[in-house]
């Protein structure tokens, strides 16, 4: 059974929300738990973002 898709601007958001959250001084894994995501999409995010294909 497959998760939930996040829209392409809510995927933005997130990862800007986590951006912020660590440049506070948070670490990564309690800003992503907080965000409301795992940190394997969070990676997988910053990957697709940063090299599309």
């Amino acid at each position: 059974m497959g998760g939930k898709r996040e829209k392409p601007e809510d995927v933005v958001l997130k990862l800007r929300q986590i951006e912020v959250l660590h440049g506070q001084g948070m670490p990564v894994a309690d800003a992503v738990r907080q965000v409301g995501i795992t940190q394997q999409s969070y990676y997988r995010w910053r990957r697709q973002l940063s090299c599309p294909n």
